[in-house]
């Protein structure tokens, strides 16, 4: 029933929040080469894919990664005690001893699937004993064998369910004031006349105590009449009680009483329960209802947080919820150093490239692990979609060198496929407006002013633009949620330059972060691509003065 498991979990992989080419892409890659590397790790994703990371996943036959909502510890990464549980047709006796063993005092009960039916403890079993008719048996003859150590004599009944009577008089006395049926069960020595008596009526079974042997001639009759028989070598006294101990531990469970938890649930939510219920243990189920065993509040200690790689993002408000309390084991990124601290040294690869799939192109290098023909499709997509086609300032000769090398493993032409990656992200049809905000959107703080920054990339801004004033309305009406300013900047590919719409009310902040003396709403600003590089420096610089 009980046995102790090695945890063991895949690292995972992921970018930030507002998943875009880079940091999916570079999420599925950098997974593959830590795998190479003997480290078993997996991608994830944080939100919905765009249009554009869709188009490169499925040009090159890439399943979309899982998608992860919060790495927060939960019961399943607590050594909890598994597969401790007992089955609905074990005996109160093998509950007690299994109490004794395992030192918990309250044991989930299962019924033959493993399902999760009610749990009993130590009082309930004393309670029950005490208090209810211990004349009664409901047990199998499986369980009176085990509760009394005995020997099978007859058997022809699986279910035991009857009265118990053990004689204390005479014969005479018993068999005038005694009926014996089929419901009977008879706890008796060698009180042959007893036995007779019984047998010939036909009783459910017949217990004999002190290692009495049946004569041959009533061993005949209780074939005959199909009266189960079992020795033991107890005396009437010890025999009596175990034979109440063999009922059926179902009969004394709890059912609504018991909480109980699922593996999948908050440790943090699950502590806050037991701080309020007072219970010291609380059965594990999972999603189908299994009982997988049993978590002791003793145990919430024992921990194994989630541990995970982060790509393209290193800033808490960009990340997974529950980072904190998940095991950082690596970090590769290309933005500034943000905010996230962790307990232990790290690798922290941090280079000012224009794309996270170059730091991991250079990456394949230093391992020696050569990159194949459809991973370098992707990690040419990320290059191609973070420095829009080489053309972002934040474009370095690294960046133009992995491009070329990865482009020629691939068999791709990076320029004509660029295009067509840039084309597909472009569709704005069957979005919202506040879906086009969102896209691609990262908040950031700057001195306890939270600014908000959306941009999306375009080969065509007339559908857009016709709708500048409904772009304009949802920002005021967001930036009402705490937002300093609010911005969506729209990249326009092909004239490598952007247009801005803000909330009404930032339009100082925008007109002096940028230099000008009134910024008009839908303003095109020619060269600016760069949210990293451009943009959000600006508007740091002018409020952190």
């Amino acid at each position: 029933m009980h046995k102790e498991e090695i945890y063991l979990s895949k690292v995972l992989v992921f970018g930030h929040q507002k998943p875009d080419t880079d940091s999916v892409t570079s999420a599925i890659v950098l997974s593959y080469l830590k795998n190479q590397l003997g480290l078993d790790t997996e991608p994830r994703v944080l939100g919905d894919l765009n249009n554009e990371t869709k188009f490169a996943l499925d040009y090159f036959k890439f399943d979309s990664p899982k998608y992860l909502n919060d790495v927060r510890l939960q019961v399943k990464d607590v050594d909890y005690t598994k597969d401790c549980f007992l089955q609905e047709n074990d005996s109160i006796f093998k509950g007690y001893k299994y109490m004794n063993e395992t030192n918990i005092g309250t044991i989930p009960v299962v019924d033959n699937e493993g399902k999760y039916k009610g749990a009993v403890s130590m009082k309930d079993v004393a309670s029950n004993l005490i208090n209810n008719d211990l004349r009664k048996i409901d047990t199998s003859y499986d369980n009176l064998l085990e509760a009394l150590n005995g020997k099978e004599i007859l058997r022809f009944d699986k279910e035991i369910k009857g009265n118990i009577i053990s004689p204390s008089y005479r014969s005479t006395t018993f068999k005038e004031n005694i009926k014996i049926d089929e419901e009977s069960v008879l706890i008796t020595g060698d009180r042959h006349s007893i036995i007779e008596y019984a047998v010939e009526n036909s009783a459910s079974i017949i217990i004999l105590t002190n290692g009495v042997k049946m004569k041959k001639e009533h061993l005949e009759i209780a074939k005959k009449n199909h009266v189960d028989v079992i020795s033991t070598k107890h005396d009437g006294l010890t025999t009596a009680n175990l034979v109440v101990l063999s009922n059926y531990i179902k009969n004394k469970m709890k059912i609504k009483e018991i909480v109980y938890i699922n593996e999948n649930d908050a440790l943090g939510e699950v502590l806050d329960l037991a701080n309020k219920k007072k219970y010291s243990n609380y059965p594990v189920v999972d999603n189908e209802g299994k009982c997988l065993g049993v978590f002791r509040v003793s145990m919430a200690y024992s921990r194994h947080p989630k541990q995970v790689i982060l790509v393209d993002h290193n800033e808490k408000e960009q990340s997974v919820i529950g980072l904190d309390e998940a095991e950082i084991i690596e970090i590769v990124d290309h933005h500034k150093i943000g905010n996230i601290g962790t307990n232990m040294p790290i690798n922290f690869r941090n280079m000012p490239l224009g794309c996270t799939e170059t730091i991991l192109y250079l990456m394949f290098k230093e391992h020696n692990v050569k990159i194949p023909k459809k991973y370098a499709g992707l990690m040419m997509s990320g290059i191609i979609s973070d420095t829009l086609l080489l053309t972002s300032p934040t474009t370095t000769e690294v960046d133009k060198e992995a491009l070329e090398e990865l482009s020629k493993i691939a068999g791709v032409n990076y320029r004509e496929y660029g295009m067509e990656m840039f084309k597909a992200g472009s569709s704005m049809e069957g979005k919202s407006i506040s879906e086009i905000i969102h896209g691609d959107f990262k908040n950031f703080m700057v001195d306890n002013q939270k600014v908000g920054i959306g941009q999306v990339s375009t080969m065509s801004t007339e559908e857009i633009m016709s709708k500048q004033d409904e772009f304009i309305s949802e920002l005021n009406e967001e930036a009402e949620e705490g937002y300093t300013a609010i911005a969506l900047f729209v990249t326009d590919i092909l004239k490598n330059g952007s247009y801005i719409f803000f909330n009404d009310k930032a339009k100082d902040i925008f007109s002096n972060s940028f230099g000008m003396e009134n910024i008009e709403q839908g303003h095109f600003f020619e060269g600016l691509v760069s949210r990293k590089k451009q943009i959000v420096p600006k508007l740091m610089n002018y409020l952190d003065n």
